[in-house]
């Protein structure tokens, strides 16, 4: 793929005339995994709002796709991991092609850019699960856009973690990049496939991850401020984790033969909540760090110039697994609503201010559930908490976390609520055995929101399959 040149797009935007600047390699990562979703028409209006021109999905999801028809977004659509055996088969891989691209590729459609064949499938804690079919599918999937007559302008990639890479324990500087060892032979086939087809790489960058659970790892290293003590290699001073750590994959590509190769950041932001170093401030600092980068084309000391780069995430996600940590659901620039978090300038220079909330957002009525002051048996109370967290989100409880500093009945009334509005309010989920009740006086308390969930025809009640159990919060509640 050709090297990019760094260009603008000028979005008028449909309110009074105003005019928004936004780089155009800046994309977000549109995830689903909520239990009350937004309509996909909101959030499509919500991103041509804000002038956000890229966005990568995790599906092809028909709903989604069909309100991005029309819209002029760039999308790269996804195969989820548990469909890349099927890609193993051409056929079915066809099959995939002509439902979820041909269908949308004609003049006023879906402007498909990419197709991202599995998620992070190499991650060390899947234990090799993918590690045999998601490069035939990879081949399956773009040798079939090219026959459809799709492959000049679309192209199939694998979004990759960054842990398919790394630099030597004796040497751990960017230079030193290469592929891990048990992979080295898989990712290099992988490479020469998708230079073969003018197709990028595409990697997901979390520095957020390289401070959690590590209270060893410089703070600032993960921010673009500067760092007091840069990692020397050669010439070369790294002042951010960020700039490390796409250089050392420009070196692991380098030493296979493709170090000229494009690379796409699949993913890169920092949650809000669900761990003591995911907030709204460090967030802030993240992305008035990144974003003036981006709009600069500043690069990386061994990539300068212009990188397409998608931010994760869009909106928070109240049904991830939480398998890799708390956080896991706060990764959006917007909450579960579609109202903006924070500040943030899209164009790069700085001007942070909220961004332009989703529109006419329907909420269930303005109640909560609340324990309840005068229940006389307690004995069933870490029961009750429990069941209620494994079928709610009460990940803002944890450590360090928005509603840590709650009480012991305040914890109950977090997770009773959360539970109530998952529930959509129904009338026998707010009991637990006498030991909640209904209010409609707020119970929100400093930074921690009590929520009302959002009315939409696309919420879903969760049942024991379909969101993660929480007993360690009996630890955090009792």
């Amino acid at each position: 793929m050709e090297r990019l040149v760094f260009t603008i797009v000028v979005c008028v935007l449909a309110f009074g005339g105003f005019f928004m600047v936004v780089v155009e390699g800046l994309g977000v990562n549109w995830g689903t995994m909520a239990t009350h979703k937004l309509p996909p028409n909101t959030v499509v209006q919500m991103l041509k709002d804000n002038g956000i021109q890229k966005v990568k999905l995790f599906d092809a999801d028909e709903s989604t796709m069909s309100a991005l028809a029309g819209s002029g977004i760039q999308v790269m659509l996804a195969i989820p991991n548990d469909q890349l055996d099927a890609m193993n088969s051409y056929d079915r891989a066809k099959k995939w092609v002509k439902k979820n691209v041909t269908t949308y590729n004609f003049q006023g459609g879906v402007d498909i850019k990419y197709v991202a064949v599995g998620n992070e499938p190499f991650l060390t804690s899947y234990n090799n699960s993918f590690l045999n079919n998601t490069l035939p599918a990879l081949q399956n999937i773009q040798n079939a856009l090219n026959e459809a007559g799709h492959g000049d302008t679309i192209k199939a990639t694998v979004p990759l973690n960054a842990d398919v890479y790394l630099s030597p324990a004796d040497n751990p500087v960017p230079s030193a990049g290469r592929f891990r060892t048990d992979i080295n032979d898989l990712m290099t086939q992988m490479v020469q496939f998708l230079n073969q087809n003018n197709a990028p790489f595409t990697v997901n960058i979390y520095p957020f991850l390289s401070l959690y659970g590590n209270d060893d790892f410089p703070v600032d290293y993960a921010f673009f401020d500067g760092a007091s003590k840069p990692v020397v290699d050669g010439v070369i001073s790294y002042t951010n984790v960020f700039d490390a750590n796409f250089d050392t994959l420009v070196s692991a590509l380098g030493a296979v033969g493709y170090g000229n190769m494009t690379i796409i950041v699949g993913e890169v932001g920092w949650p809000t909540d669900g761990d003591k170093n995911a907030n709204i401030g460090s967030a802030y600092r993240f992305y008035n760090g990144l974003l003036p980068r981006l709009a600069a084309n500043t690069g990386t000391p061994l990539r300068p110039g212009y990188i397409e780069v998608y931010l994760f995430g869009l909106l928070d996600e109240d049904a991830k697994s939480i398998a890799p940590g708390n956080f896991e659901r706060h990764w959006g620039i917007f909450r579960y609503d579609g109202q903006p978090k924070y500040g943030i300038d899209l164009t790069g220079k700085g001007n942070n201010q909220l961004l332009i909330p989703a529109k006419d957002v329907q909420y269930l009525p303005q109640k909560w559930c609340e324990f309840n002051p005068n229940a006389k048996d307690l004995s069933k109370l870490a029961d009750n908490i429990n069941f209620a967290c494994t079928f709610a989100d009460c990940t803002a409880l944890g450590y360090g976390s928005s509603c840590n500093s709650l009480d012991a009945n305040g914890n109950a009334s977090y997770a009773f609520n959360m539970y109530f509005q998952v529930q959509n309010q129904g009338d026998l989920s707010c009991n637990f055995e006498g030991l909640a009740k209904v209010t409609t006086q707020n119970i929100s308390q400093g930074n921690c929101n009590f929520t009302i969930q959002i009315a939409t025809s696309q919420s879903s009640v969760l049942g024991p399959s379909l969101i993660v159990a929480f007993p360690f919060l009996l630890l955090l509640l009792l």
